[in-house]
């Protein structure tokens, strides 16, 4: 059987305590940090599958902390808990990459079922569809190595640009609905992820604009679509 290894940063004792006792009931192994920096220390001493982030804690909040995780491990996914409810949070929280946003109160039921989306959806996420390099026009993607190079100039790219640039080149010259990309990324649709899959089509943009046989459309209401055009030699 294998273990999936937790890391709960929550800075409440008693909630601390009851949410690793009710995880570690469901099987899961669970490491408790109080604040950011012991977090931080864990991370480097451990190997976590996904993480549980507070966000208002002494010292170094939970953004921030989870700023040090996109940077030093982008492959591990985490996620919210916290009783921060205003829009601007929840937007903020996913433009950092985060996997879902709960706020306190919450049925622990719930939590368990949104993390063993999380924990399927990663583990079953494949791009065997592609070989493991494919041209975009001029650049190479090379999707493994999560890199885009052109004129040897590579760039490294986080898990979720990779799997959007992934899903719009096997739709290439076509639409990519946004709900089911939205869906195919995140595990789920809702109107904050919408916006943070919208940040990551921007950054794409941008990564690609060396290259002006390549356009990412928008299609109003519906998705978008990767135009790769066809250069005509003179």
């Amino acid at each position: 059987m294998i273990t999936i290894k937790l890391l709960l940063v929550e800075d409440d004792t008693n909630l601390g305590i009851l949410l690793m006792e009710y995880l570690e009931t469901n099987l899961y192994q669970v490491m408790w940090k109080r604040d950011a920096l012991s977090a931080l220390d864990a991370l480097k001493k451990n190997a976590f599958q996904l993480c549980l982030l507070d966000i208002s804690m002494p010292g170094m909040d939970g953004f921030s902390l989870a700023r040090q995780i996109k940077i030093q491990y982008p492959s591990l996914p985490f996620l919210f808990i916290t009783a921060r409810t205003l829009k601007q949070d929840k937007l903020k929280a996913y433009e950092l990459g985060a996997e879902d946003y709960i706020t306190k109160p919450f049925d622990p039921d719930e939590l368990i079922c949104k993390m063993q989306v999380i924990l399927r959806r990663i583990q079953n996420y494949s791009m065997e569809v592609l070989p493991d390099k494919v041209n975009i026009g001029k650049y190479l993607f090379e999707i493994n190595k999560q890199e885009l190079s052109i004129h040897g100039v590579i760039t490294r790219l986080t898990e979720k640009e990779s799997q959007i640039l992934a899903l719009l080149f096997l739709k290439k010259n076509n639409i990519l609905r946004r709900e089911d990309a939205v869906t195919s990324v995140y595990g789920k649709y809702d109107y904050f992820l919408g916006r943070s899959f919208d940040v990551f089509i921007s950054r794409l943009r941008k990564l690609l604009k060396d290259d002006p046989s390549l356009q990412i459309e928008n299609v109003f209401k519906v998705g978008f679509i990767l135009r790769i055009y066809e250069t005509v030699k003179v």
